[in-house]
């Protein structure tokens, strides 16, 4: 933890054998709520090479070279979710690693409260080789589905790098009355 309790977290890949890093991806999530205490995640649908899988995973993406992280998780969560929200605070960042395609990934992650929902904006590749859609969630309902999605390489990366960040939004939310 940092003087401002943003989580800091640094992970290594240790599903796949490391090689190389040869780039980083600077990328921008977000743990989305709305009023009644739901959360709000993306199902993935994956059949690449990570391997077949269906996942639970935060809505976010690459930061743009002309944004900041903050509104690259505004532009995200309106593509992936549809979702209109207000930031309340940045959670922290986690630094990963998938060595199966050599990346150093840096995730910015944000606490965001829903205010409405519209038609969501998905890519191409995001609708035919990741078939997301929006799961809305309890929290415990969203630890079990992490857990219950462990069973795969890449299901326990991004556990490992996701189970942390929501449990410090839980801390967050209650340490603020949300």
């Amino acid at each position: 933890m940092t003087d401002n309790n943003e989580l800091i977290l640094d992970l290594q890949d240790n599903e796949w054998v490391y090689e190389y890093t040869d780039h980083d991806r600077p990328i921008a999530r977000a743990i989305v709520f709305d009023e009644d205490g739901h959360f709000y995640f993306v199902r993935a649908q994956r059949n690449d090479d990570f391997g077949k899988a269906v996942l639970i995973e935060t809505s976010g993406g690459g930061i743009e070279d002309d944004e900041s992280p903050e509104d690259a998780v505004l532009r995200e969560l309106r593509e992936e979710l549809g979702a209109k929200v207000d930031i309340i605070c940045k959670i922290g960042i986690v630094r990963d690693y998938y060595n199966l395609i050599h990346r150093h990934n840096i995730n910015n992650y944000y606490l965001c409260k829903v205010k409405s929902f519209g038609a969501n904006h998905l890519t191409d590749q995001e609708i035919s080789d990741f078939h997301l859609s929006t799961m809305k969630q309890s929290f415990d309902e969203a630890v079990d589905e992490y857990k219950n999605r462990s069973c795969t390489k890449i299901g326990r990366l991004i556990a490992a790098r996701e189970l942390p960040v929501l449990m410090r939004a839980k801390e967050l939310m209650e340490s603020r009355s949300i």
